[in-house]
């Protein structure tokens, strides 16, 4: 069953409440993978790491600005939780990553556009801005022929 326009919106603009309320409760070295669960839902992506254990994504794209990564211990309890729509994560994505090795750092774009003509694709986050006037917007175009980053950088535009 979809759900009316009205609906979703009003879902989408709920989450950032529910996230005030329910990211607190979850503590790294406590909270457990049920728990998790239970307050935020199914995570949009499982990414597994190399040693094993698992990271959750739960990214707030495209009408919100965060991306929540919650990395579980072998014991399926919360190690970390991050917010990676920051500064410090766009400046770790560098020329010649993969489009899994950005997805795993920053979460699911908002938008993703093909320019063939280019022979690039472009990601976009959309991210918090300084100013309310202004929609800010961190872009990673990659290489069609290779799939690895060409560059990356902010872009903003004013608010309709």
């Amino acid at each position: 069953m979809k759900l009316p326009a009205w609906i979703a919106a009003l879902l989408t603009a709920l989450l950032p409440a529910c996230d005030m309320v329910n990211l607190p409760e979850i503590k790294p070295g406590i909270t457990t993978q049920a728990e998790v669960r239970s307050r935020m839902g199914e995570p949009g992506f499982i990414h597994r790491n190399d040693d094993g254990t698992v990271t959750w994504e739960y990214s707030r794209q495209p009408a919100g600005v965060h991306c929540y990564m919650i990395r579980f211990d072998r014991q399926e309890i919360v190690a970390a939780l991050d917010q990676v729509l920051t500064p410090a994560t766009y400046a770790r994505v560098t020329p010649g990553l993969t489009q899994d090795e950005v997805r795993r750092l920053l979460g699911q774009p908002a938008s993703r556009q093909t320019f063939s003509n280019l022979g690039e694709s472009v990601w976009e986050w959309r991210i918090e801005g300084d100013f309310p006037t202004e929609e800010s917007y961190f872009s990673v175009h990659f290489d069609l022929a290779d799939g690895t980053v060409r560059k990356a950088g902010q872009r903003i535009q004013p608010r309709p």
